[in-house]
């Protein structure tokens, strides 16, 4: 997998954010969600690559990018920062303006990323949530329920870190395995890749402190943006699985609606892991939103 991509690691506010670059057009960013790393994109890249300069990151805190200490108010951790480290991550590779694609945790640090630096980001999808804030003040039993790494995430260190520390193939397996597909839609090389992601030391805190931050300072920033009525105004694209959680929950479009100047998007026939479950579907959607 990223056979033919080129690995870095570049400075980014107090670490170093891993990256994998190749194609040739114009720049686009590719960001994972949770408890992945940008393996996920493996099933795509390379016809990605015919058609744009792709550039492939790790979260900060996740694979092989830095695994700071969580500050006491999470704030090294927040979508803010960790926008910072993508934008940091595009100008290193010389690009200023680019679009950007990105699923979960990465979407969420995409619309951060929107709203800091609307001069870098042309148009982005945004595949599988709602927004942060939206999904928090919106939540019920059954979001708590399915969602509950949420809740069990965000407790005070070092809970969920031992727990989850004893044994985080199992929590790999557990949580990626109770979706619609199950284990279906992983390769064995992806799946062996999220598994050895997560053994890394300081990796287990590192996502508790990136669900902590969602929990406190992110949804500080949001309602600062609510208040002074500052949205997304370039081109979002929302994508959901069907059968999924989120379009189940809330409505992707009315919610995005609340938060952006141009949104289209619809569900996709699948569950939550859209880059894995239907590549070939993202694919087409990729190149029809951002050519």
């Amino acid at each position: 997998m990223f056979d033919a991509f080129t690995a870095h690691r570049i400075a980014a506010g107090d670490g170093e954010i891993a990256a994998w670059i190749a194609g040739n057009g114009p720049p686009l960013l590719l960001l994972h969600g949770h408890p992945q790393t940008h393996v996920i994109w493996h099933k795509i890249v390379d016809r990605l690559t015919q058609r744009f300069t792709v550039v492939a990151t790790d979260l900060r805190g996740y694979g092989d990018s830095s695994k700071p200490a969580g500050a006491p108010d999470h704030a090294n951790y927040s979508k803010r920062v960790m926008a910072a480290d993508q934008l940091a991550v595009m100008r290193h590779f010389g690009f200023d303006r680019f679009v950007v694609c990105a699923h979960d945790r990465g979407a969420r640090v995409t619309h951060r990323l929107c709203v800091d630096a609307p001069e870098a980001v042309e148009k982005a999808i945004l595949l599988d949530i709602a927004p942060t804030l939206a999904m928090y003040e919106q939540a019920g039993r059954d979001f708590a329920t399915a969602y509950f790494h949420w809740f069990f995430l965000i407790q005070p260190a070092p809970l969920p870190e031992r727990l989850i520390g004893a044994d985080p193939d199992a929590y790999i397996d557990g949580v990626m395995g109770s979706r619609h597909a199950g284990m279906r839609p992983f390769s064995p090389e992806a799946l062996q890749a999220y598994r050895t992601a997560l053994r890394r030391p300081g990796a287990v805190h590192a996502m508790c402190e990136d669900y902590r931050a969602a929990a406190s300072i992110d949804l500080e920033h949001d309602r600062a943006d609510r208040d002074a009525g500052r949205r997304v105004t370039c081109p979002l694209h929302v994508l959901w699985g069907e059968r999924g959680i989120v379009g189940r929950l809330f409505d992707p479009l009315a919610e995005w609606r609340r938060v952006a100047e141009q949104v289209s998007g619809h569900a996709v026939d699948c569950g939550h892991y859209i880059p894995e479950e239907r590549p070939d579907a993202l694919h087409d959607e990729i190149v029809a939103f951002l050519s």
